[in-house]
């Protein structure tokens, strides 16, 4: 284990002091200007950012603090993420042999889960400057407006912190938080979340529910706050915190409201939620998904009191088309939970949640395969593990693939799975974000068996996949865009859609022409994809399908083969809820980033 950090600024240190963190001094605008910047970079596996000159703000903006693999194993004091998943192995195997997960404290070595509870002290130096009554002003913060289409500027790295009003139990989560005016911002708390139920909780009691905001500190404890931390007594995203960085948080009372803050935070934002005022409308939001999530109704944040270090930093990230710096915080909770989920479903030898899956989409899933159906058990067991319960899409091998190798997976998924025989649809929970879906956070679920089959599940197929082929060897139509067929068994077309069941029509038709008798799943996207990039494919088509929906299974002269609309969907196919558009930087704001990259000290970086 490598050292840990009790504060933003000596983890910035010690990345500027690795060369994983450079600093811009020209000025930059916060408007679009600095998500451009920022998306490149990450893109590009580049350094963290600290915006020293943001334009109409007094405070430096650091950004993409967890933007690789190795930024976010230093920011937890790891040398790799793998190494989560051993620090828990012994200690979560002798959990197993007690037998019951209350029984915790009782086994000394599982002490150290809730042992590292936060510790409060009288004075922080998040305490140093005090806003109140008439100078709160989040006018003042350099808050991001992310993308074109946002509906305002969004505080896109909170921590925010709640209590539940009957147990005292706290909640630390991490929701984006629309900026109305200088003391209110929406609070978008999404149903299934625990803040939401405090706040049904609070309306019940007739009480407003208090709630702080804490902006930087320790990194761990803001990886902590996106963990999907069980629900266990005395274990909370504070203990978590402790038990990763090896000694307790230190905690500090606000100074309007009855929460204990993170002391070495930069900024919180204290106030309070009143649950029986309308929600107001939020968003659109450049969502993680790749696309804008919709405007909604959410509720309302009121500042009572904005306390801050001196000179503090304010810290961001954006979200939007993968991979982006979430990618590798959903990567750290994937190795944290590998072995809890090993200890439930023992056959699993490891999983992956591809950055094209954008966490909730697709999951990869290696087995030690002992007895037929065992695929389905495992899947069907994932699919009922915590925030795993979002999963649209499993696949499940036990070949020697790696399920971080996206492509190499589905392939082998592919050329051991007979289309329909060896899939399975489910319906269950959708991440509320899913557009695609039948209706809003309830849809379809699909499980293709990719193992080698035993007797009783039927002949084992290993199916030998087409080579490449471009656009200009392959068939053409008058309705397609564009077409590739990647080796390994893909045929993904695009097309620009004006008619209801244009995607299935289009579908249908490449299943039986002759190029297809070496493929195995036929995918028709939008004219924004391009069919030759296998990781924006996926990340289309599994964002645009609700998998009962919009995949069939066509039998053909070589056997049956998947078809999946992944094109979007129209009022005439009897969807009725709004289809939300891809996220795209506008051409002025790349050109303007162009034209002051070198200046902006980037020349080296490309």
């Amino acid at each position: 284990m490598t050292m840990s950090f009790s504060n933003l600024r000596s983890f910035i240190t010690e990345l500027e002091k690795n060369g994983e963190l450079i600093r811009i001094t020209a000025p930059v605008s916060s408007y679009l200007e600095i998500t451009e910047i920022a998306d490149r970079m990450v893109k590009k596996q580049g350094p963290a950012l600290l915006f020293e000159n943001v334009e109409g703000s007094d405070f430096p903006l650091v950004i993409g603090l967890y933007g690789s693999r190795k930024r976010m194993a230093r920011a937890l004091g790891l040398d790799t993420l793998d190494d989560l998943s051993t620090r828990l192995r012994d200690l979560l195997d002798i959990k197993m042999q007690g037998g019951v997960l209350g029984m915790a404290s009782n086994l000394p070595k599982l002490r150290v889960l809730t042992s590292l509870p936060p510790k409060r002290v009288r004075k922080a130096p998040v305490q140093e400057v005090i806003w109140q009554g008439d100078e709160i002003d989040l006018g003042r913060l350099p808050v991001l407006h992310c993308w074109p289409e946002d509906g305002g500027p969004f505080i896109t790295l909170p921590l925010v912190i709640s209590k539940d009003p009957e147990t005292q139990e706290v909640n630390i989560g991490m929701y984006r938080m629309q900026v109305y005016d200088k003391r209110r911002t929406g609070m978008h708390w999404q149903r299934h979340k625990t803040g939401a139920r405090h706040l049904e909780k609070a309306k019940a009691l007739g009480q407003r529910l208090e709630v702080a905001v804490a902006l930087g500190g320790d990194p761990a404890f803001t990886y902590a706050a996106t963990a999907p931390v069980p629900p266990i007594p005395g274990i909370n995203e504070f203990s978590l915190t402790g038990y990763l960085r090896g000694k307790s948080i230190e905690v500090v009372k606000a100074v309007t409201v009855d929460l204990e803050v993170p002391a070495e935070a930069e900024f919180i934002l204290e106030g309070y939620i009143d649950p029986n005022e309308a929600w107001q409308p939020e968003g659109p939001f450049g969502d993680h998904t790749g696309f804008y999530t919709l405007q909604d109704l959410y509720p309302v944040f009121h500042l009572t009191a904005i306390t801050m270090r001196q000179a503090p930093i304010y810290p961001a990230t954006i979200v939007g088309r993968p991979p982006m710096e979430d990618a590798y915080l959903i990567e750290a909770s994937e190795r944290l939970f590998l072995v809890p989920a090993q200890l439930i479903l023992p056959e699993i030898v490891d999983y992956h949640m591809p950055p094209a899956g954008i966490a909730h989409n697709l999951v990869n899933v290696v087995i030690k395969k002992d007895y037929p159906g065992q695929a389905y058990k495992v899947a069907n067991g994932l699919l009922g593990l915590g925030q795993m319960m979002f999963a649209k899409v499993v696949l499940v091998s036990d070949d020697e693939v790696k399920p971080q190798d996206h492509l190499a997976f589905w392939q082998t998924v592919l050329k051991h799975a007979v289309p329909g025989r060896d899939s399975q649809f489910a319906k269950g929970p959708i991440d509320v974000l899913d557009h695609s879906s039948r209706s809003w956070s309830y849809g379809s679920k699909l499980i293709i068996d990719g193992t080698r089959k035993h007797d009783e599940e039927g002949q084992h197929v290993s199916w030998q996949a087409n080579e490449e082929r471009t656009a200009e060897h392959l068939p053409a139509h008058a309705l397609v865009h564009d077409q590739h067929q990647s080796a390994g068994g893909f045929w993904f077309i695009s097309t620009h859609k004006t008619s209801a069941g244009q995607g299935t029509t289009l579908g249908q038709w490449a299943a039986q022409q002759p190029e297809a008798k070496s493929v195995r799943l036929i995918a028709v996207l939008d004219e924004q994809t391009n069919p030759r990039d296998f990781e924006d494919c996926i990340w289309t088509l599994l964002n645009n399908i609700d998998p009962e929906r919009d995949v069939d299974i066509i039998d053909t002269a070589n056997g049956p083969v998947f078809v999946m609309d992944g094109t979007p969907k129209l009022k005439e196919e009897g969807f009725s809820r709004e289809w939300p558009n891809k996220i795209i930087m506008s051409d002025e704001i790349k050109e303007r980033v162009n034209n002051r990259w070198q200046s902006m000290g980037l020349a080296e970086i490309g």
